[in-house]
This record gives structure tokens, C-alpha cells and sequence, in this order.
């Protein structure tokens, strides 16, 4: 007899895995939509505003509905998906393009009649829900690969399918492979333009041409040319949508208390509704004598107590995240903006002990309260090297790049100045910093350097 053993990788957390991630990404009023949304398609779940279920008397009702809902009569299932599936942003494939309408919308209305499996179509809607304000694919593609267990290979193919869609250009990684994706898909296709986005871009903010044009080995009026179609593309395709956290009031996920010792944070968990699991329908769980409905329920109850997890575990490192904001972003929440300290995602990561991902995530579209305003919680990670010049006492990184810009500004288009000319006029305003510290304010605010600045002809 021939044994063997065989070990093989199932699936079986995935969804669950998916699930957390989403509800981590979630701010507090998104979080709310979300639990009402699932309540009207989990019957087990239970929010605080809804009355008590039904006694025994209403059980054959009861039974009736819960008989229906679990059917698999197909016209069952499209009258009532037709109710949910406007509500459900994640399995909503039809065009809900409104006056207000996001990418996202966009995006998934263009899969309606895309033959894709189950799958696939978990990927793509993963990958949508990504995109950033921009319309750009900023994570990890070997993350997501492992999250739902494909080879990297069929991930990136799927961001291709993403990339396929329209507006041209979204779903890239970089401002390159956005305007390449752009240039491909013009009627009259232009070489040149696709070789320079593709190859040369940082030439082009540069300003730096004619060292493109011998480098190519073309005309500088061909360069000009190309440069010009280039400049006629758009650099964020999403931003002609609307952006979702724009369209409603913002709702703090946290605030912080000036007391008169300390500083209180205090987690907003009472934006959204508590929910309980039904007593009723876990006791029918058991009792139901049909296995279709005991399954239906099972799952059901599985679904709710999953959630109910994974919302405590956002919550946690919600707390975890903040702790360690407000610690280091001390000086910011008693003397106000203009007192931030160096605070990157990595640190955060590590001193929370979590993936630069997770963190990521956590605070993706959360805001914090303080006696000094409603503030994003991206806003309290600063750049190391914007701050480690600074003098004792002198102006801040932002005053400092104001003083910067102002001198730019001012000059000769046709002789614009050096870096160290900058440095000079900056230390005749009592800043004194270093020639490379210049350098690197001003590639922070996006401003080209002493080439890149010329004006031709």
C-alpha cells in the first residue's frame, strides 16, 4: 500500500482576511453605512435601534422568511439582490453613475459585462477599491497576490484588466506607466513621446531637453513636440471624479483631550451602531431540522461573529496608531500647528509592531479631533529630513519653504538661481541652512531646479 502525504493551501481565510482589511480601512461613518447595509442583508445581525425579534408566535413567519431568503429560486434571488445590490458598493457591477459619481462607480459599472470568475472578480474589485484619490495603484502587488493566494503573475494581470478601463491611465504605479498607458491608446501614436515618458521623464521636470535631444538623437524641435503632447496628458486621472470622503460631513474616528496633565484619546466608536447575534435565529440554528436552513444560518452566524472580530480589531490598532501619534506629535496638540516632530510610517510600524501596510490602512480616510481642529491622521507623518536642519529657535520646515518659494518666484526666469544663490539670500532673512537642505525643500514642494526653471526662448 502506497501512502503518501500530500499537503495542500486551501482558501478558507480569505474572505475573512479580505473582510478585516476593509473594515480596517473604513472611517467611523463609513463604518456605520456598512453595518447598515449588512444588517438589511444578514437577519442574524441585530443593531441597537431595532426592536426586539419576534416572539414565538411570529416564528412561522419567521421561518417563512428565512425559508425564502435562503431559496435558490433565481427570481427570489434577483428581486432581492435588486434591493441590496444598490446599497453594496462591493458587489454592485451595475452603472450607479449619479451626479455625484466616484471612481470607483465609474470603474465598476464598466465590468458589467466582463466574463470574469469569482475569483478574478475579488481581485479587481480589491484592486479598485485601492486606487487612491489620484487614480493610481500604490500597494503591494505581492501583497495582494498572497492575500488571495494567486501567483504575482495573475495579480498583475488583473491590474492590467484594471488598467484597461477607462479613464486611460488609471490603475498605474508610477506618473510613467500612467502617461505611457495614455500615449497607447491615442489614435495617432507618438514614438518618441512614449520612449520619453517611459524612459526619460525626469529629464523632462528637469527641463534638462537639449541633453534629451542628443541623447536621442532628434531635433529639439521634435523633443519640444513630443513634450507637448506629453503635457496635454492628465497626471491624475481620478481626479475628475468626485472624492467619496468629500462628499459627506466629516466624522472624527478619534479625538484628543487637552486635560490638564496628560493628553486623552478617545476612539469615536459611538458613530456606529453595536449589534448583537440573535438569539432567536442561533437558537433555530440548532432546532431547524433542514439542512439547507441550518446552512444558511451557520453562515450567517459565522459572518456576523466575523465581523463583530474584526471591528474590535479595528478598533485596537486604531488605539495602538494614535498612542503613538499623539506621542510623538505631543508639542502639535498643546501648542498647534508648527510644532510637528519627524514621524514617518515605518516608526509608527515599528513601534506598534505591525506591517507599514496595516498602519497604512489604519489610517486611511480617519480623522482626529483636537482643540485645534479636525485633521487627517496622514497629516501627522513628516519627512525626518525636513526638520533636521533646523537651527534652535529658527522658522519651521513650512515657513522656511514659504521664504524659498518667495525668492523663486521673484527671479529672472531667463537666469534663474542656483541653489546656493537661494542659500544666500535665505541666510540675509537670518535662516541659515545648508545648500543641499535647499535642494531638498525644494524637490519636496515639486520645484525644478536651476535648468528646469530657465525659460527658453
Amino acid at each position: 500500500m502506497d501512502i503518501r502525504l500530500n499537503l495542500t493551501q486551501k482558501q478558507q481565510l480569505s474572505q475573512q482576511m479580505i473582510q478585516s482589511v476593509q473594515i480596517l480601512q473604513m472611517s467611523a461613518t463609513e463604518l456605520e453605512s456598512y453595518l447598515e447595509k449588512l444588517s438589511t442583508e444578514n437577519p442574524v445581525i441585530e443593531l441597537s435601534e431595532r426592536e426586539n425579534l419576534p416572539d414565538s408566535a411570529e416564528q412561522m413567519d419567521l421561518q417563512r422568511k428565512l425559508d425564502w431568503l435562503s431559496s435558490t429560486d433565481r427570481q427570489n434571488l434577483v428581486y432581492y439582490q435588486g434591493d441590496t445590490d444598490r446599497d453594496d458598493p462591493e458587489n454592485n457591477w451595475q452603472d450607479s453613475r449619479a451626479t455625484e459619481e466616484t471612481l470607483e462607480d465609474y470603474l465598476k459599472s464598466q465590468l458589467l459585462l466582463k466574463p470574469y470568475s469569482d475569483t478574478e472578480r475579488s481581485v479587481i474589485l480589491y484592486l479598485i477599491n485601492a486606487l487612491d484619490d489620484s487614480g493610481f495603484f500604490r500597494d503591494s502587488l505581492e501583497e495582494t497576490a498572497e492575500l488571495f493566494s494567486i501567483p504575482v503573475e495573475e495579480a498583475e494581470r488583473l491590474l492590467r484588466e484594471v488598467q484597461s478601463l477607462d479613464p486611460a491611465g488609471v490603475g498605474a504605479r508610477s506618473l510613467s506607466e500612467c502617461l505611457v498607458l495614455q500615449l497607447e491608446r491615442r489614435q495617432e501614436r507618438c514614438p518618441l513621446a512614449e520612449t520619453i515618458a517611459a524612459e526619460h521623464l525626469d529629464a523632462v521636470a528637469k527641463n534638462h531637453l537639449a541633453d534629451l535631444s542628443r541623447q536621442l538623437s532628434v531635433s529639439m524641435q521634435e523633443i519640444l513636440s513630443a513634450c507637448e503632447v506629453i503635457r496635454s496628458l492628465n497626471p491624475r486621472p481620478g481626479n475628475s471624479f468626485s472624492n467619496r470622503d468629500l462628499l459627506a460631513y466629516v466624522s472624527p474616528d478619534a479625538v484628543v483631550v487637552t486635560l490638564k496633565d496628560h493628553l486623552e484619546i478617545l476612539v469615536n466608536e459611538y458613530q456606529y451602531p453595536p449589534f448583537t447575534i440573535s438569539t432567536a435565529y442561533q437558537a433555530m440554528e440548532q432546532e431547524t431540522s433542514d439542512p439547507e436552513a441550518k446552512k444558511y444560518l451557520r453562515e450567517k452566524i459565522a459572518e456576523a461573529k466575523n465581523v463583530s472580530q474584526s471591528i474590535r480589531q479595528r478598533s485596537s490598532t486604531l488605539s495602538l496608531v494614535l498612542r503613538v501619534i499623539v506621542e510623538v506629535q505631543k508639542d502639535f496638540f498643546l501648542r498647534g500647528p508648527g510644532n510637528k516632530h519627524p514621524l514617518k510610517l515605518s516608526e509608527i510600524a515599528s513601534r506598534v509592531d505591525l506591517s507599514e501596510s496595516t498602519v497604512s490602512r489604519a489610517l486611511h480616510s480617519k480623522h482626529v479631533q483636537c482643540r485645534w481642529g479636525v485633521y487627517p491622521l496622514n497629516y501627522f507623518l513628516t519627512s525626518t529630513a525636513a526638520a533636521s536642519e533646523l537651527s534652535g529657535e529658527a522658522q519651521t520646515a513650512e515657513q522656511i519653504k514659504a521664504a524659498i518659494k518667495g525668492i523663486i518666484d521673484g527671479e529672472d526666469k531667463k537666469k534663474p538661481l542656483s541653489d546656493g544663490a537661494i542659500c544666500s539670500l535665505l541666510e540675509k532673512q537670518d535662516i541659515k541652512i545648508s545648500r543641499r537642505t535647499v535642494n531638498k525643500y525644494r524637490q519636496e514642494m515639486q520645484i525644478p531646479d536651476k535648468a528646469g526653471r530657465k525659460a527658453w526662448g
